[in-house]
């Protein structure tokens, strides 16, 4: 029997986009090229847009999406797994074959990690060209945004560096504008870029552009993330740039990573050094999922999962709302004991 991985079955379920989005999220309707619906788990609405048609120049494929209301985005894999509420990968894998009628692999014991660095790397040298382009954030628009969200810690940032006048696009037939931009480095588990993530912004610094999705990435970003400091036996996962800096706030030395999207959370890889992992939780549907799903994972791999919830919607918004100091007191008694000493030490 012939094998299937992650990117030739995200190729092939491409070329059904639509007989893909009539099946998993039937909530939705087509609009021109794109289907329209709530979320990724078929909840009625039009935030969510999928591409039904990829471009000439093959640089948007079909079966991307992106959720206007919270940033997410992935592709087809990503939306069966959701809509049908699955966590492992070979049942994904599983679902999209026997939706596309092929033949099903003999079965095997392949990690998720395996599985991750066997699919080929769609890496962009466009995205290694932005990111040489950037420059630091000090005194710059990027600065100014992240204080406007209440994050004073900038220490170890030269993952976000900032780009004056970043190309953005609405849409194939709209003018190309340029705004402002956080440029954020994907990296593997080595250091090596795979993406970029950007989050357009207003050049006033007090929030994002007025732009229909300010945030989108290009390159390999499945498994990987934006990393912040030297990966130990101890670090934190999150899923937005955000929430994730909002954290650092209180444990400055611990490493961090941000996975942008809570289905990447679910798939990002752990250093082989890791014995601790704190879940960086968002207080809603897909955070539950993603804490349930890397719990199931950490243990696996005989690594402790230890679970940090906000107060409200998510960390930043605690900061935002409740003050350092309140999160700081939030966060200390979710943490293990010894990792008090070790992380809080300077925070406090």
């Amino acid at each position: 029997m012939p094998r299937h991985d992650a990117s030739e079955l995200a190729h092939r379920l491409g070329r059904q986009a639509e007989a893909v989005c009539r099946q998993y999220l039937s909530s939705g309707h087509r609009e021109g090229r794109y289907w329209l619906v709530g979320d990724v788990r078929n909840t009625p609405g039009r935030s969510m847009f999928v591409r039904l048609v990829g471009s000439q120049s093959g640089k948007r494929a079909a079966g991307k999406w992106t959720d206007a209301a919270t940033g997410e985005y992935g592709d087809l894999l990503d939306i069966i797994r959701e809509s049908r509420g699955l966590s492992d990968f070979r049942d994904v894998a599983h679902e999209a074959i026997t939706f596309l009628g092929l033949p099903h692999p003999e079965p095997e014991q392949t990690s998720i990690r395996s599985k991750l660095l066997a699919a080929p790397s769609e890496m962009s040298e466009k995205a290694r060209r932005l990111f040489a382009m950037s420059q630091p954030i000090a005194g710059t628009v990027v600065e100014a945004y992240l204080h406007n969200r209440s994050i004073a810690a900038l220490h170890g940032t030269g993952s976000l560096p900032f780009h004056p006048r970043c190309y953005y696009r609405p849409d194939e037939q709209a003018p190309t504008e340029t705004w402002p931009a956080m440029i954020a480095s994907v990296t593997d588990l080595d250091g090596h870029l795979t993406g970029v993530h950007r989050t357009w912004l207003d050049p006033s610094g007090r929030g994002k552009a007025p732009v229909g999705t300010p945030r989108r990435a290009m390159g390999d970003l499945l498994g990987h993330a934006v990393r912040f400091g030297p990966p130990g036996d101890v670090m934190a996962g999150g899923e937005g740039i955000e929430t994730v800096l909002s954290l650092r706030c209180i444990l400055p030395d611990m490493a961090m990573a941000a996975a942008l999207s809570a289905a990447h959370l679910a798939a990002m890889l752990f250093p082989p050094t890791l014995r601790r992992l704190y879940i960086v939780r968002d207080a809603d549907p897909a955070g539950n999922g993603v804490r349930d799903i890397l719990i199931e994972r950490a243990n696996a791999a005989g690594i402790e999962p230890v679970v940090l919830s906000p107060a409200l919607g998510d960390l930043n918004e605690d900061l935002c709302t409740l003050g350092v100091d309140a999160v700081r007191a939030a966060v200390r008694v979710q943490l293990a004991p010894q990792d008090i000493a070790r992380f809080m030490a300077v925070a406090g």
